[in-house]
């Protein structure tokens, strides 16, 4: 009995010693009364409660914050935790969910769930949007809107509420998102592949084969961004952004399936 009171304390112990510890939490600034206020107003609105609002506030501070500064202080490695949290949650549910599905159906769902297409799209439901903090050239630059920096946030999140509250409550704040996006998955029979849409299309309506082109490539080796226009039919269309090539391509080829002939269900 006594090892057993001794573990729990000293899992607890490991726990708080990582939010203590963790890069950012302590050699933050001071919130103001502000951002304590927004960061208050955040948490009644979305239904969560979290011990730390330092620990909340740092999933919101993307890495362009210490690229300006001297501070090391940004949401990277909450970032990691909580896509690994968010991964395991979602397998878990398809797991249940899902009894006749195989491990490659399973797999397919996920990705499409935990996309950076749908995590970004809540995070603009949740409102993340309004309480990122990014240096001035990201500001500038239209980092707030930019799909990947709130599929981060969101991650960030997910992470710091696993910090500060433990996994039931996490795992009820991201069932509460991700089950109806599963839901929608699977009504829809969603299809992320945009680039064999359109490739299937234009073949079916021109005969011909879409062309991409790299136009622009912005930011540091370890945050680039590609900008991408596909072309169908002497019909330019895009750009499309992202993290990598093949991002940036999915996107325009996404815009261009729209464009000519929505986005089709898969068969």
């Amino acid at each position: 009995m006594l090892t057993s009171t001794s573990n729990r304390n000293s899992n607890k112990d490991g726990i708080a010693g990582i939010v203590r510890h963790s890069r950012g939490i302590e050699d933050a600034p001071k919130l103001d009364p502000d951002r304590k206020k927004a960061l208050t107003a955040f948490q009644k609105a979305v239904g969560i409660r979290f011990k730390s609002l330092d620990l909340l506030n740092l999933s919101f501070i993307h890495r362009s914050v210490s690229n300006e500064s001297s501070s090391k202080i940004n949401n990277e490695r909450l970032e990691f935790l909580g896509d690994a949290i968010l991964g395991a949650i979602t397998a878990g549910i398809l797991y249940e969910k899902l009894k006749d599905k195989s491990e490659g159906d399973l797999a397919k769902i996920k990705s499409v769930v935990v996309s950076e297409d749908i995590l970004s799209a809540l995070a603009l439901v949740l409102q993340l949007d309004t309480l990122l903090l990014l240096g001035r050239g990201e500001e500038l630059s239209g980092g707030r809107n930019k799909r990947a920096i709130l599929a981060d946030a969101m991650e960030a999140l997910i992470g710091a509420y696993y910090l500060d509250s433990g996994y039931k409550p996490v795992f009820n704040f991201v069932s509460r998102y991700i089950s109806p996006e599963i839901n929608r998955v699977l009504e829809k029979r969603y299809y992320m592949d945009y680039k064999s849409i359109l490739q299937e299309l234009s073949q079916r309506l021109y005969h011909s084969y879409p062309v991409y082109r790299l136009t622009k490539r912005t930011g540091p080796e370890h945050e680039r961004y590609f900008w991408i226009e596909v072309t169908v039919e002497g019909n330019v269309y895009g750009p499309g952004m992202g993290r990598s090539k093949k991002a940036a391509e999915q996107e325009a080829a996404r815009a261009a399936c729209e464009a000519i002939n929505g986005l089709p269900s898969a068969p």
